[in-house]
């Protein structure tokens, strides 16, 4: 069985380098994806974040010069979501996008919505970015 998805996507910008190494760093999670994490903290190796659904764990793709940032999120019912994200040059800035999965039993309407809240963490993100590294 194929999940429907979506490509959510920004235009940012800055380099490609510059965001995929602001991206790639847990520890800026919460200041652009608050729906995932509150917070976060490296314990034992995990990256462990308190969140809306709880305290779950995110790993990261290891650094690589590809621009990928793909993570799995584990939800505290052990449940793990694999999430892609990329990041590519577009000129003089970049382009990132997030693939977003109908999860099963999730209605049209809630994925519309989650589609919505991941579009608004990209632009929270492109602020971010853009702002700090000017």
């Amino acid at each position: 069985m194929i999940s429907k998805s979506r490509h959510v996507s920004v235009s940012i910008g800055r380099s490609a380098e510059e965001v995929y190494n602001f991206a790639s760093n847990p520890e800026n999670l919460p200041k652009w994806a608050p729906g995932l994490s509150g917070s976060i903290k490296n314990v034992n190796g995990d990256w462990i974040a308190e969140s809306p659904m709880g305290t779950i764990k995110v790993k990261f793709a290891d650094k690589n010069g590809f621009g990928i940032l793909d993570h799995d999120v584990t939800l505290p019912s052990g449940v793990t979501f694999y999430n892609p994200m990329r990041v590519f040059p577009n000129k003089d800035g970049s382009e990132l996008i997030f693939t977003v999965y109908q999860r099963p039993g999730m209605s049209d309407g809630d994925f519309r919505h989650e589609e919505n809240l991941m579009k608004a963490d990209l632009e929270r993100l492109k602020a971010l970015i853009e702002k700090q590294l000017t």
